[in-house]
């Protein structure tokens, strides 16, 4: 299933972006989560990222492990093609 990650950037964090992105994307990893595009962002969220995942715990796992790493903060939310919005219209 795909999800977007909505995140904000830390001050310390937002200028070692590098650093960030390599323990982020090793942590996705460990989760078994694909990071499929990252965007950054300016306004509320620093950056959205698409990732694809096999149920929401492991996105769970990851917000948390980002917060207390003094990242920033995460928020996720399911994300669902045009084809499934059609079944569910469907059902309704």
């Amino acid at each position: 299933m795909k999800y977007i990650l909505l995140g904000t950037l830390s001050g310390d964090w937002a200028k070692k972006h590098k650093k960030r992105v390599e323990s982020a994307s090793a942590k996705l990893g460990q989760l078994g989560i694909t990071l499929e595009a990252t965007y950054y962002t300016q306004g509320r969220y620093d950056f959205v990222d698409v990732v694809e995942a096999p149920e929401p715990e492991p996105l769970l796992t990851f917000a948390v492990w980002y917060v207390t790493q003094g990242y920033g903060r995460i928020e996720t939310m399911a994300a669902f093609d045009s084809e499934t919005l059609a079944r569910a219209a469907g059902k309704a």
